[in-house]
């Protein structure tokens, strides 16, 4: 079944949002606060917002997290101040409950005299029936006293404190509780929990996020959303974390390894277009070489003639690579990046929020002037930057610009994980190819063919989630969920045709 559009007051940006990252690390006798910094470190890209540690010593678990990168969060000081053998960390891109301290993870939540700490990577679908559960209304306050916070993963933490078990059981409290909360659970996550003395990782049947296990040189265990982490702190990827499994870390190493549900692998497809470092392996697959595969099959699909291909740096430019390797046209630079540029930046004014673009990138004059161009991004979300960087482009001199995009057009907003808000706001949604030309102003304009980006993979067509492309969702999202109400067409109703930045 397919849903149209969404009632959602959260306006997408004009580029796909991140969504989060999850790292965790059972190491006794090495320094957890510091690996779980640099792992975080690792994952910086999927998520700006906050980044929080939580670290266990046996005893106390003890959480530091503030809002901004990691870098700005943590410093020498405070993580010298966390002892321990276990940790969690988590970078926060809001897909639901606002950007804010008190939605910033892990999530901690006291049991009696224990407690544990949670961090999630994806968005549920069942929010509403879970609050519901609590005999509480989501996102309107916090779920308990000991977590103020209004996410999803909130009541992830709840539902798990409701199912602990009233007598001990050997230590293994939190991972019966698990037992019985994820089956509950519907939408996308990757979790990294611990308590006192245990690490767990958990990943919904349909395994929208990767989540992968390492081991560390010196002894000890790693759990992180990309492998790419795995190498900056010594670890040595192990497997992934399949689809519907959990899986439980203790001082004598991997204990159990549970499949709480029938796995159907549905990969976002969108980590291997944008979201996942180039140096990640995915499905055995590194990032890199199929983004270049990509660049490719777009050359062969839709050849042009051209003077010099330009990514738009930095997703692009894998793809410009394979489509200059491909087509035989010069790869060149045509646009520089400002590395220091966060994914927000303050616009205090309409003349400001114009400029904020060249804040991120600016044109090279005398690499572009009087040369036909073959301008090469990953995705095209609402248009606006998109368009401005082709405005810019021309201004310094460029003869022509063909757009080539290294994935089809982005049609449907994701309710798993992925920062898009309402389907009016994307683009494609309801323009042609050539209505999204003429609005560009390019040249010619082309996406790369869905089977054409899956063969590029590696991987089989049916591993993915494609949802954001095609509409077809695997987990239903429920028309009345209070956090992600779907708005249906009215009867009778035309869709738009204009683009709403167009308007």
């Amino acid at each position: 079944m397919v849903w149209r559009g969404v009632r959602d007051s959260t306006p997408v940006g004009s580029s796909l949002g991140h969504y989060c990252g999850v790292f965790g690390v059972y190491a006794p006798n090495q320094p957890v606060a510091h690996l779980a910094y640099l792992g975080l470190f690792a994952l910086q890209h999927r998520g700006q917002e906050s980044a929080g540690i939580a670290v266990s010593d046996g005893a106390t678990i003890t959480v530091v997290k503030d809002m901004g990168l990691v870098t700005q969060v943590f410093d020498e000081r405070n993580l010298a101040s966390l002892h321990g053998h276990i940790a969690i960390g988590h970078n926060r891109y809001s897909t639901t409950g606002s950007s804010s301290w008190r939605n910033a993870q892990p999530v901690y939540r006291s049991v009696g005299e224990a407690g544990f700490a949670l961090g999630h990577n994806g968005n549920l679908t069942n929010t509403e029936a879970l609050a519901a559960e609590l005999g509480m209304l989501p996102g309107l306050e916090p779920v308990h006293e000991s977590v103020d916070s209004t996410t999803d993963s909130a009541l992830v933490a709840e539902l798990v404190a409701r199912a602990w078990p009233e007598e001990r059981s050997d230590g293994k409290e939190l991972e019966l509780a698990l037992e019985k909360v994820l089956p509950k659970l519907q939408g996308g996550f990757s979790f990294v929990l611990m308590d006192d003395s245990h690490l767990i990782g958990a990943r919904d049947p349909h395994g929208f996020w990767p989540l992968v296990l390492g081991r560390l040189d010196g002894g000890g265990w790693v759990f992180a959303s990309e492998s790419a982490a795995l190498d900056l702190v010594g670890a040595h990827y192990v497997r992934d974390v399949q689809p519907g499994e959990m899986i439980v870390i203790d001082a004598t190493g991997v204990r159990r390894e549970v499949r709480w549900a029938e796995p159907e692998p549905r990969l976002c497809l969108f980590e291997f277009v944008y979201f996942s470092r180039p140096d990640t392996r995915l499905y055995g697959h590194t990032v890199h070489t199929a983004r270049q595969r990509m660049g490719e099959a777009l050359a062969k699909q839709a050849p042009v003639d051209a003077d010099m291909v330009v990514p738009v740096p930095e997703s692009g430019i894998p793809a410009a690579q394979g489509f200059a390797r491909a087509s035989g046209i010069p790869y060149g630079d045509g646009l520089v990046k400002n590395r220091y540029v966060g994914r927000t930046f303050i616009q205090p004014s309409q003349k400001m929020r114009g400029a904020g673009v060249r804040m991120k990138l600016n044109p090279l004059p005398e690499n572009i002037a009087g040369k036909r161009l073959v301008v090469v991004d990953d995705s095209i979300v609402r248009g606006t930057t998109t368009r401005q960087v082709i405005t810019m482009l021309r201004e310094a001199g460029a003869a022509e610009v063909h757009f080539r995009v290294s994935s089809p057009p982005y049609r449907w907003p994701c309710f798993y994980g992925m920062d898009t808000g309402r389907r009016s706001e994307l683009l494609a949604a309801d323009l042609s190819v050539g209505e999204i030309r003429e609005y560009l102003g390019v040249d010619s304009l082309a996406y790369l063919e869905i089977d054409r980006l899956t063969a590029a993979t590696g991987a089989a067509a049916e591993s993915f989630c494609t949802a954001c492309l095609t509409g077809e969702y695997p987990v239903p999202v429920p028309l009345d969920d209070a956090k992600l109400l779907l708005e249906a067409p009215a009867p009778g109703a035309e869709p738009s045709s204009t683009p709403a930045d167009a308007r």
